[in-house]
């Protein structure tokens, strides 16, 4: 079990530093602007909150295609709002028990808290980078990812779980080499 607090108390803060001019800018997940990623953060939080939950068909389907001409006039309430109820879904230990599903996928729960953790702290990253703003993920959280992302690379270490690895040094701090195995350079600037 990882507490998500730690990460979502980061994003939240983030979010209230985000502007509307800044919704355009790009960001280091390359197919995503700001407004993009804020959008995918809002179907995520909602999608792994009911994974949590084990909802009854809930994540039978993927996220729609994130745009963030999606996203709603009030993303500033709604999003710390649905957070604020991922963080309280997963601090329930029976949501890291038995399978759950999520975007379509079944897997262990155990697992998929993990993977929701890595969503909201590296799209975290990727909000702070694309607004110039600071980002620190808590230890407890980096040592999880970097559990679950290092064991995850095929045998030549060059894909990892979500694609190609980026080239981080070995005695880089775990942060970025957890950046690294999602396939981020952790000193992209816009």
């Amino acid at each position: 079990m990882v507490d998500f607090a730690p990460v979502a108390g980061q994003l939240k803060m983030l979010l209230n530093g985000t502007t509307d001019n800044q919704l355009s800018a790009p960001t280091p997940c390359t197919e995503y602007t700001v407004g993009d990623l804020l959008d995918h953060l809002m179907a995520l939080t909602y999608e792994f909150r009911t994974a949590a939950e084990k909802t009854p068909g809930a994540g039978t389907k993927g996220p729609p295609e994130a745009s963030a001409g999606n996203l709603p006039a009030d993303w500033r309430e709604q999003l710390p709002a649905r957070l604020d109820a991922l963080v309280e879904a997963w601090a329930d230990p029976v949501a890291w028990t038995g399978e759950t599903r999520a975007g379509g996928v079944t897997m262990p729960a155990e697992m998929m808290g993990v993977i929701a953790l890595d969503e909201v702290a590296v799209h975290s990253w990727d909000l702070a980078r694309a607004t110039g703003q600071p980002f620190e993920c808590d230890q407890g959280s980096t040592e999880a990812l970097f559990a679950l992302l290092s064991q995850s690379t095929d045998e030549d270490g060059k894909n990892g779980l979500f694609g190609p690895v980026a080239a981080v040094p070995a005695d880089a701090p775990l942060f970025d080499r957890v950046l690294g195995l999602t396939g981020r350079d952790p000193a992209w600037k816009p």
